[in-house]
């Protein structure tokens, strides 16, 4: 486990960003682009940052495919995101598309659609004394939101069985 260190600013540059870079990796798994921003931010040299995030790698502290892996799993199970929402959060921050890639082919399309399908079900049951088109135009709204596709919210209006003029 790590721990937070002091920085000591008498050292040399590379002990200084290995240490800014193991602070950050404290509070939470970073990926490799985010932490090249972070020891920039912190006036890290570019070299020497590269360097230092290069030991990291070679020492397993970073792993971009095992950070996108980790970050799609737990924002499409807690947040319910579409995996295009995921995958613009994972390029904000620096990961690579073949890891975008490798992360988001665990999630199937029918785990998406179960996914949609579930929070169009709960936000349907708070709307019970709203008109059908109200209904219709806030499930649509939610799932929007969440970055699901037009097909997918179609079929889960279909399967909520949603009744409206403007759908037949």
């Amino acid at each position: 486990m790590l721990e937070f260190k002091k920085v000591d600013h008498e050292a040399d540059p590379y002990s200084i960003a290995n240490t800014i870079a193991l602070n950050a990796l404290v509070a939470r798994a970073k990926s490799k682009g985010e932490l090249l921003a972070h020891l920039k931010k912190r006036g890290v040299e570019d070299d020497v940052a590269q360097a230092t995030i290069f030991r990291l790698q070679e020492n397993g502290l970073i792993n971009d495919s095992e950070f996108a892996k980790a970050w799609t799993q737990s924002r499409h199970t807690s947040k319910k995101l579409s995996k295009r929402i995921i995958a613009g959060e994972l390029r904000t921050r620096g990961v690579d598309q073949f890891s975008i890639d490798q992360a988001l082919d665990e999630i199937d399309d029918e785990s998406e659609y179960r996914t949609a399908f579930s929070l169009g079900m709960k936000k349907y049951n708070t709307m019970s004394r709203l008109e059908p088109e109200v209904q219709i135009r806030r499930i649509q709204s939610l799932l929007q939101r969440k970055g699901f596709s037009f097909p997918t919210i179609a079929r889960v209006i279909r399967e909520l069985d949603v009744q409206s003029d403007e759908l037949q």
